[in-house]
């Protein structure tokens, strides 16, 4: 199912449904339009002003325990008493590798309330990868999780220390002492100051709040900068605005506080509105309803991953049986999006489009189907050249805009409303940023993503640049190719990219699968006159590898880049793999000889 054009009907039909909360959605206008970057505030400020108005209301509940604003602002305020004892100050980095618990909210909170930044380190990282993410912004001190020293004892020594470098220690719900070189915080800071801390008043919000990485799937990850900005302009767009979060709401996250979408989006709408959290652990596809109801919860957010592991659990008779108003998040695609809202019976999805480094947002306020929603900035979708790789300019050397319906690069003009904070690594600001795209002098960010303009300002997501590639001569879009495998009964989750073959043009179509049933029972046949029938010739994958389970990032991204390399010849990571050769009606499996022959290019693709 693609995605449609908006029409003025839908938007006159959307907009008549909000009118109900026009006074929650004018407060996060207020928010956007009083927004600047020299103005003093920061997300500790706007933490201290819920807790001040409400000090009794439920700001946290994690399994057993129970936090209101006012405990939570306490605790956070001795952590950075003692932090700031210890000589971290305004604009110094402290590393953070906890999982969730809110021990992590807590010293996030604390560290950005004196005005230094967190580095948010992907748990999930090791070796050369984490180390990386140690030291590409140099921190002063490191605050380590119990559940994580041993990852980051492995790469410890060879980070470059200064004289005054400290590791923090952070029990997890045990008595067991710090390590040897480790200080145990919890019990550091347990006679602290619990008064709001004088230099939360000075921040503005142009400055660093933390640092967020990319999912490293195409390479190390970067480190993106997060500034109290853009965490405000998050607070009200997405929180007040758009998901129109009330007080009484009751926010689930599951997602990892080191992903944008749970520290900016999710912490963003709940302090905005002075509602009550719900912190996971981990994400669990079959535990995720029955928290919801047990916790009574109202809105989560969410990745386009997470809700197709919800669908793809055995249906219950209690699946439309929870409290779940709104759901927020983004990637949620075509062929799940109808099928999700009708099974488990969630009234608004609020789908919305961004990126860690990316300048401007948008947002499905409407509640449309099928759509990333609109966005008030200035931006526009040009004509690219997928086999060139490159802006498709007319005779005065300017970018094109595509009409509507058509699609193609999404940019986003820099200006002083809708700055470019980008990332820790120069060379990579570099080349996201366009120059002289409309006119001489002028700037936009590259999102580096395909959309489709549906019109009135609005945009659906259809790939990304990377995973787009040319075959026959015509651009696959992968999106399209998974939507269509993943509607095949056997499928359970496909990733579509292309690799070349000997003796050919182009990439070839591959997917890799993961089945719901035995591979003995794969339907090789009746799957073929499948993708054929959905799909363009073009666009039919040429091999089919079987999986296991797909490799996946801290933050649900599958890992393309791996597959990609990998290609087609089995034999360099032993998974089945199946090909549909020329002038064949079905896939077969590839043997060792017959792998020989497709690498010395005999065939004719």
């Amino acid at each position: 199912m693609q995605p449609k054009s908006v029409t003025g009907l839908n938007v006159f039909s959307g907009t008549l449904r909000i009118l109900p909360d026009i006074g929650r959605i004018l407060k996060g206008l207020y928010h956007l339009a009083t927004a600047k970057p020299d103005k003093y505030q920061s997300l500790g400020r706007m933490f201290e002003i819920r807790a001040s108005q409400h000090p009794d209301q439920c700001f946290l509940r994690y399994e057993d325990k129970q936090y209101s604003y006012q405990q939570f602002n306490q605790w956070s305020n001795r952590i950075a008493h003692y932090l700031d004892d210890t000589g971290i100050k305004s604009g110094d980095v402290v590393a953070l590798m906890m999982e969730n618990r809110p021990e992590t909210l807590a010293c996030v909170l604390a560290i950005t309330k004196l005005g230094a930044i967190v580095s948010m380190i992907n748990t999930t990282q090791r070796d050369e990868v984490l180390l990386h993410s140690l030291t590409t912004v140099t921190p002063q001190s490191v605050i380590i999780g119990e559940e994580c020293i041993q990852a980051y004892n492995d790469v410890s020594s060879q980070i470059n220390k200064a004289a005054n470098f400290n590791q923090f220690y952070m029990a997890d719900n045990t008595s067991n002492p710090a390590p040897q070189d480790f200080i145990d915080i919890a019990s550091a800071c347990k006679h602290a100051s619990s008064d709001n801390l004088a230099s939360t008043q000075s921040i503005q919000m142009k400055q660093t709040a933390y640092y967020i990485f990319t999912s490293g799937t195409t390479g190390l990850p970067k480190a993106s900068i997060l500034t109290h900005f853009r965490w405000i302009k998050a607070m009200g767009a997405f929180g007040l605005s758009a998901f129109r979060i009330r007080k009484d709401d009751v926010f689930y996250v599951c997602l990892p506080l080191y992903h944008n979408n749970a520290l900016t989006v999710s912490w963003g709408s709940i302090v905005g509105a002075g509602a009550t959290m719900v912190l996971a652990r981990k994400f669990s596809a079959s535990r995720f309803w029955d928290d919801c109801r047990h916790y009574g919860v109202t809105a989560f957010c969410y990745i386009g991953e997470l809700c197709r592991y919800l669908l793809n659990q055995p249906a219950k008779e209690n699946d439309r049986n929870h409290s779940v108003r709104v759901m927020g998040g983004n990637g949620l695609r075509p062929d799940i999006w109808m099928k999700f809202k009708h099974r488990f019976n969630v009234p608004q999805i609020m789908e919305l489009y961004g990126a860690s480094e990316c300048n401007i947002a948008f947002v499905n306020s409407l509640n449309l189907d099928m759509t990333a929603g609109y966005c008030p900035m200035s931006f526009e979708v040009i004509e690219y050249d997928i086999e060139q790789d490159t802006p498709v300019l007319n005779s005065d050397g300017f970018m094109i805009p595509v009409t509507k319906g058509e699609t193609g690069l999404l940019i986003a003009e820099v200006t002083e409303r809708s700055p470019y904070e980008g990332y820790t690594n120069t060379q990579a600001n570099r080349s996201k940023v366009l120059n002289n795209v409309f006119k001489a002098g002028d700037k936009y960010f590259n999102s580096g993503d395909l959309v489709q303009k549906q019109g009135y300002k609005h945009v659906a997501f259809i790939d990304r640049l990377g995973d787009t590639f040319r075959w026959k001569g015509e651009n696959v879009a992968t999106t399209e190719v998974e939507e269509v495998a993943n509607q095949f009964p056997q499928i359970e989750h496909s990733v579509v990219y292309g690799v070349q073959i000997p003796n050919t043009d182009g990439r070839a179509g591959m997917a890799a699968i993961t089945l719901s049933t035995p591979i003995e029972q794969f339907d090789t046949k009746t799957f073929t006159e499948h993708v054929k029938n959905k799909l363009p010739n073009y666009a039919v994958p040429i091999f089919i590898r079987i999986r296991p389970q797909q490799e996946i990032t801290g933050t649900f991204k599958y890992k393309k880049g791996t597959l990609k390399a990998d290609g087609f010849d089995y034999e360099t990571f032993n998974e089945p793999v199946f090909v549909l050769l020329p002038g064949n009606t079905h896939y077969q499996k590839i043997d060792s000889h017959l792998n020989q022959k497709i690498k010395q290019g005999i065939f004719q693709f």
